[in-house]
């Protein structure tokens, strides 16, 4: 249902807005109305008014600061993503000035990060005035960042949200898992090595629940072997190369694409395993509640078509 003008919604004053999402950014009102340039009693009624106007509290007072109610969460997340739209509004315009302007915010799991930029070499060779901004992390993370209306579109897995019907989904591309290890690893040259041949090694994975760390673990299971306990828990790609890089006796679990890009670089050597697990396929995630731009939708139809394109050039490598 829409919010007509007569409804106290529609009398929230932006500055309210600022200081809600200002409070839970820093967990207490002295700071947020520091933030937003704003004393701190006026802070104090602002916040009063706005919870009048929505007819329900917004944050619980604990000796840990303000933590956001239910009904907070909704405004806050709501609050930040048409804060989110005001600041993309204003680079817009600012934009404008230089011509034929657009930008992209894209959020992207460690993954997909070299089809992902591939894909951005290409849109920027047709639109070159595209400005670009990058997000690594996540899938959960990055749907956080979604629904706030900091990331125009997520490449990851929709899966681990709880609210999946928030979203539009379009799967795009399977994931291949390999094992890589440093060039210098006692087993790398050999022409099979299975997973009990590699207790003595040290694991770099993902933190727990992420799910190629779920794929490692059932590795594990159906090997009928203990999950190690001593690991390395990194979400970043460049943490994992530089903890591989400066230890021989390291191994992790990656996407083959970004295997295959430290490998092609001399910094890895993939294990010749076999794997049983497999992971969800990427997705191409958006917001239902959000107007999609234009350059958005384009840039979700090269990321699409790049896949058709790169499976069709697989198959034909096969048939030479």
């Amino acid at each position: 249902m829409r919010t007509s003008r007569s409804s106290p919604l529609s009398r929230l004053a932006l500055r309210q807005i600022s200081l809600i999402a200002a409070i839970d950014d820093n967990g207490s009102l002295k700071r947020a109305a520091e933030m937003i340039g704003m004393s701190q009693p006026r802070a104090t009624k602002s916040l009063q008014e706005a919870e009048e106007l929505v007819e329900r509290k917004l944050f619980h007072r604990t000796n840990r600061g303000l933590l956001p109610t239910a009904a907070g969460e909704c405004v806050i997340r709501n609050a930040k993503t048409m804060l989110a739209q005001l600041g993309k509004m204003e680079q817009e315009l600012d934009g404008m000035a230089g011509g034929n302007w657009s930008r992209l915010r894209v959020g992207t799991i460690m993954g997909a990060v070299p089809f992902v930029t591939e894909v951005i070499q290409r849109h920027l060779q047709r639109f070159p005035q595209t400005s670009f901004e990058i997000i690594e992390d996540t899938s959960a993370e990055l749907l956080r960042q979604l629904d706030r209306g900091l990331l125009d579109l997520a490449i990851g897995r929709s899966s681990v949200s709880s609210t999946p019907q928030l979203y539009n989904v379009t799967t795009f591309h399977d994931e291949l898992l390999a094992v890589v290890a440093n060039p210098a690893h006692p087993l790398v040259g050999r022409k099979r090595v299975q997973l009990e041949e590699l207790a003595d090694s040290r694991w770099i994975v993902y933190t727990a629940s992420m799910p190629m760390r779920i794929s490692l673990e059932h590795e594990y299971r159906n090997a009928g072997l203990p999950f190690p306990s001593a690991l390395l828990e990194t979400r970043s790609a460049l943490a994992t190369m530089s903890l591989i890089q400066g230890n021989p006796n390291t191994v992790a679990l990656l996407s083959s694409d970004v295997a295959t890009f430290f490998v092609n670089f001399g910094m890895a050597c993939t294990l010749p395993m076999h794997l049983r697990s497999k992971s969800d396929p990427y997705e191409v995630i958006t917001r239902r509640s959000y107007d999609l731009p234009e350059d958005a939708a384009l840039f979700i139809e090269e990321l699409v078509a790049g896949v058709a394109r790169s499976s069709l050039s697989q198959s034909a490598a096969k048939l030479v």
